[in-house]
């Protein structure tokens, strides 16, 4: 059965009505009959409705195992559930309309949190970029399958992947299906992240806390109640999770946010997004990469360390949902080198970091090493064991006459103005001390450097972040 139908509506537009017609989101009831009783009807998408029963069920604590359900059968043409459990369902129920869209249906809904336990128990810090990461795979889960708007979506993770996802016209309805498909596939939800694309009311929180879930993020706003009940709860509210920042409402303390150290001063990021990508045959700063893509988590390392961070593009539009400025090539298409050079030119800072969007193992003690070695110079670069870095290096103002004269000359080559400028070198053994792997310039030129990365960070369990050291990879 599908979610959706094609429906003819009009859209106003420059002043005048337009005949359109796209899918619109479908509404279910489903009649749900246990031990015999007439029970609820649901309000709900027309799909996987074994799951949305089970989780109902076990989020109002009818049920605690699946062996606590003897027969479960939903007919779908007539919008029927038969349910039979081994425990008898009280006499005496006082049914409650919740907020979710649809009008949920919850009984004995507590109003406290005397009655709920208390997940903070199974807490262990989590990281803000595991939170980013969990949300932006719901946003591209909920974009790569949705075709209409007006429907809610839910993830869990475990703060390095996402474990279940669920979408649903109703908000509650989507952790009603994660709570069911848990069950069946006997996944443990104790200590669990949920994000959701809804508003976080009395109810998501109840059903959170009966599952062990300590924390939740919403791309939008909770209600007063619902703080009030997470921080009774010991449960991590946030709010308004949106590009790269979010609030929160209550117990921060589930957050592993180390105390920030002060940014670098003086120096502006730049990251180079050209480049044609021919080897790779597809643009690398698009790479899937935890959840999002190569340059959204190259650009969060940097923003932690830099109070500007410039990304260098000749296509804008491609980086919108990053949340700095982008600027175009002055000399256009000349390679790297009209990159800096662009980055140079529009930078606030008389210097600058620059790294190219394929680089997705910055290390920050190596980066704010070379931000700190020989102010004088007007280069200061990093030598490995393949030989200069000019991708991961820090370039001032005073080299712009030097680059010009290079690019005007019709040249490419980044190293083609030292000559004309001051170059410091950090040295192999250096970099070996901070970086002994040298993963920190590990770029990704092929398809199958991309394939055997992902394999490799997969293997190690890496979570993305800035690291205090590559080498831990």
């Amino acid at each position: 059965m599908t979610e959706s139908t094609n429906r003819n509506y009009h859209r106003w537009s420059q002043g005048g009505l337009e005949p359109v017609a796209r899918p619109v989101v479908r509404e279910f009831p489903l009649r749900l009959t246990v031990n015999g009783r007439e029970l609820a009807t649901l309000i709900a998408s027309p799909n996987q409705l074994n799951f949305l029963v089970a989780g109902f069920l076990r989020n109002q604590g009818f049920v605690e195992v699946l062996d606590d359900i003897l027969q479960l059968g939903v007919c779908a043409e007539f919008g029927a559930a038969q349910v039979r459990l081994r425990g008898e369902i009280p006499e005496r129920l006082q049914p409650t309309l919740t907020s979710g869209c649809g009008t949920g249906i919850s009984f004995n809904l507590p109003t406290g949190s005397a009655s709920l336990p208390h997940p903070s128990a199974t807490r262990r810090p989590v990281a803000p970029a595991a939170i980013f990461t969990l949300m932006h795979e719901l946003q591209r889960r909920a974009e790569q399958y949705r075709s209409h708007g007006g429907i809610h979506s839910a993830a869990v993770g475990d703060g390095e992947k996402l474990l279940l996802y669920a979408e649903d016209l109703g908000r509650h309805n989507t952790l009603d299906r994660i709570a069911g498909e848990a069950l069946f596939k006997g996944i443990d939800l104790a200590g669990k992240l949920l994000v959701t694309s809804g508003r976080v009311s009395t109810e998501m929180i109840a059903k959170a806390a009966r599952l062990g879930i300590p924390l939740i993020a919403s791309r939008t706003s909770p209600t007063d109640m619902a703080i009030r009940m997470s921080e009774e709860l010991g449960i991590t509210l946030i709010g308004y999770l949106r590009g790269e920042s979010f609030e929160v409402y209550s117990h921060p303390q589930g957050l592993a946010a180390p105390t920030r150290k002060a940014k670098i001063a003086g120096v502006s990021a730049v990251i180079l997004a050209g480049g044609e990508s021919r080897r790779m045959g597809s643009d690398k700063s698009l790479l899937p990469w935890h959840g999002g893509r190569f340059i959204e988590h190259i650009h969060r390392q940097l923003d932690e360390l830099f109070d500007e961070v410039v990304i260098v593009t000749n296509s804008p539009s491609l980086y919108t949902q990053i949340p700095c400025r982008k600027v175009p090539d002055i000399y256009y298409k000349q390679g790297s080198l009209a990159g800096i050079h662009s980055g140079l030119c529009h930078a606030r800072h008389e210097r600058i970091f620059v790294v190219a969007c394929d680089m997705p193992f910055l290390s920050e003690e190596v980066i704010r090493a070379l931000c700190a070695c020989d102010r004088q110079a007007e280069v200061v670069i990093p030598r490995s064991e393949q030989g200069l870095e000019p991708l991961h290096a820090c370039y001032g103002k005073s080299c712009l006459p030097a680059i010009e004269a290079v690019l005007d000359a019709g040249k490419k080559r980044i190293v083609g103005f030292f000559p004309q400028v001051t170059v410091a070198e950090m040295a192999p053994a250096e970099v070996r001390e901070i970086d002994p792997e040298g993963l920190s310039f590990r770029n990704i030129n092929t398809p199958e450097e991309y394939f055997a990365l992902r394999d490799q960070a997969l293997n190690v369990g890496e979570t993305p972040g800035m690291e205090k050291s590559a080498a831990r990879r």
